[in-house]
């Protein structure tokens, strides 16, 4: 018997998220279950919305009144935060997927993960990290909608893949993906790509999308400190100084 499908909530900040790219935020959204709950938030007589306008009814997005009551204070945040912890409580939720650059969202994301509950975030690459680095897994919307499997070098319609030098000189990427592979690994060194993704899950928020690259054997291959052994459909990868 296969498992329910993960009921997930989008909250859109749509003072701070692209329009134009809310169709892939929706399919990458439904890779990790079905978004039930739709909703933007924003002053919506503000001509900066225009754009959201045929968006929101193409995709069944309920648009969420906010009137900024305060010059130069987002009411927007503060009404997404309620309605955030208002489904919460309300226990028919499984996940959260949210929309915004901002990293005043930082708290609301902490406090979800405290449940149990998984926190999907999509913002551009100008988000600050605390926002990104609090989500179970944060994708950067420039690096969404490629269409190819490989990386995009050209630096048209995504991000251009960062080169194997300035990955090795990511301290704490480095960190990361030793410490998964060192925890998947068997007496030999070698580890299973799968859980070795599953660990770098767990260990901080990730998607080698964000650094160009499709898949996690493709930015592993380019960071050039692994070797990689592919066995029919199997991917093993060992840290080359166990070599």
């Amino acid at each position: 018997m296969s498992e329910p499908e993960k009921r997930i909530a989008l909250l859109i900040d749509a003072d701070n998220a692209p329009a134009s790219k809310i169709d892939v935020i929706l399919a990458e959204v439904a890779r990790h279950g079905a978004a039930n709950v739709r909703r933007a938030y924003g002053d919506w007589k503000s001509p900066n919305l225009k754009p959201w306008e045929v968006t929101l009814h193409e995709y069944a997005i309920r648009p969420i009144q906010q009137f900024a009551y305060s010059k130069g204070k987002n009411a927007s945040d503060m009404a997404m935060v309620i309605d955030a912890m208002d489904l919460l409580y309300g226990g028919t939720l499984d996940a959260f997927a949210i929309v915004s650059s901002d990293a005043d969202f930082t708290p609301l994301v902490m406090r979800i993960l405290t449940e149990g509950m998984k926190v999907y975030g999509f913002g551009q690459q100008k988000t600050p990290a605390p926002f990104v680095n609090a989500c179970s897994q944060f994708t950067y919307v420039e690096a969404l909608g490629q269409a190819s499997d490989e990386p995009d070098k050209s630096g048209d319609g995504g991000l251009k893949a960062v080169d194997g030098k300035k990955l090795r000189g990511d301290a704490r990427l480095v960190q990361m993906l030793r410490n998964a592979v060192d925890s998947a690994s068997a007496d030999d060194g070698w580890a299973h790509l799968g859980p070795v993704g599953s660990q770098i899950g767990n260990q901080a928020s990730f998607d080698p999308r964000n650094y160009g690259y499709r898949k996690l054997s493709d930015l592993i291959e380019a960071i050039d400190l692994f070797e990689v052994k592919r066995q029919d459909k199997v991917i093993l990868v060992r840290d080359k100084r166990k070599s």
